[in-house]
């Protein structure tokens, strides 16, 4: 390991994609071409789906409560949305994540052992965004807690939230990011028998 690939870069705060070590079956897989690889089966298709899920929630919360800032939305239109786009969120990250760790990134691991360091940085991932996760929840609910008060009082949460949202937003990015350009490869080189 370089200094440059140090466990410090390369956690989910700081690093800025996959290492080029972990990048050996990307260089031959590149996400231009991978909708057209025979391969391209049900299961990458779903992966990427729930991620794109992923980032679509992002940005309806971060609008959300941009409208809000910016005295465009209604705050029990704004509270109704963060509360179910959140729950959805959270909930459903958590579910993904569990799943991944607990069923895909074992196989996965086993694939190819150029990789294996991949699915530990992932996993790291994992755990980093649980302690985010909290912390958005908690700016989250304080909002919702004054949608119906003083408007001052909310404005402030909101604008809170707000930079809680894209501290998540940058994290969320680069994790799915990379567990994309990590995952998707594998599965075309090796194929999804067995994942299932």
């Amino acid at each position: 390991m370089t200094h440059s690939e140090s466990s410090n870069d390369l956690s989910l705060d700081q690093r800025q994609g996959l290492p080029d070590a972990l990048q050996v079956l990307l260089r031959d897989y590149p996400r231009d071409a991978w909708e057209a690889d025979p391969a391209f089966g049900g299961l990458v298709r779903f992966w990427l789906e729930r991620h794109q899920m992923f980032r679509r929630l992002m940005a309806a919360m971060q609008s959300e409560t941009e409208a809000l800032l910016g005295r465009t939305a209604d705050p029990q239109r704004f509270a109704a949305r963060l509360s179910r786009y959140g729950s959805h969120f959270i909930n459903d990250l958590h579910g993904h994540h569990m799943i991944e760790d607990q069923h895909y990134f074992p196989l996965l691991a086993q694939k190819d052992s150029r990789i294996i360091k991949g699915f530990d940085l992932l996993d790291a991932d994992h755990h980093a965004l649980d302690g985010i996760l909290s912390g958005f929840a908690e700016a989250a609910n304080a909002a919702l807690g004054v949608w119906e008060g003083d408007r001052a009082i909310l404005q402030d949460r909101a604008g809170d939230l707000q930079s809680t949202l894209a501290g998540l937003q940058r994290m969320i990015s680069r994790h799915l990011d990379d567990e994309e350009d990590l995952i998707v490869p594998v599965i075309l080189k090796y194929g999804e028998s067995g994942l299932g």
